[in-house]
């Protein structure tokens, strides 16, 4: 990302792309008090300077049959039989491949990683816990929560 600043105008236009995505351009420039091809430009410029990333559709979970959430903390070995790759580069590389896996983080601390699976069920994560992630040498420990309820879940960020 290149150093440009942004303005007041910008910092409207991605808030109000973070609440609706799908707004057109026409209803962008109402809001914010330009043209239609002045926000266009705008946005194409915060596109190609890599400040908006890109553009998602959020699914009721409970729509395609995903009823259960864990974050899952994770601690490595240290060492790994594998002199080839660290165990952080095999696991990083693991992680990749598991579809139940929505976000993994590297963490300060006590852990190594912070993941959040997504699952059908109990039975599903029982088998995503023991044929992917402990059947590797390099997890050492591994400490989960569920999630009972959503309390909260910001979509955007605080702009």
């Amino acid at each position: 990302m290149n150093e440009f600043k942004l303005d007041k105008t910008d910092i409207q236009i991605l808030r109000l792309l973070q609440l609706q995505a799908r707004a057109s351009f026409d209803e962008l420039a109402s809001q914010v008090g330009l043209s239609s091809s002045a926000v266009l430009r705008r946005v194409k410029r915060l596109e190609t300077e890599g400040i908006i990333l890109d553009y998602r559709t959020t699914i009721l979970p409970e729509a395609i049959d995903i009823g259960l959430t864990a974050y899952i903390s994770v601690r490595l070995e240290k060492q790994s039989s594998h002199a080839k790759n660290s165990p952080r580069e095999m696991f990083r590389s693991l992680v990749q491949s598991w579809s139940e896996v929505v976000s993994c983080v590297s963490l300060a601390g006590e852990m190594d990683y912070m993941l959040r699976v997504v699952v059908r069920d109990m039975a599903h994560f029982s088998r995503f816990l023991s044929d992917k992630l402990l059947r590797h040498e390099i997890v050492r420990d591994c400490r989960t929560s569920f999630v009972l309820e959503w309390v909260k879940e910001e979509k955007g960020l605080p702009i």
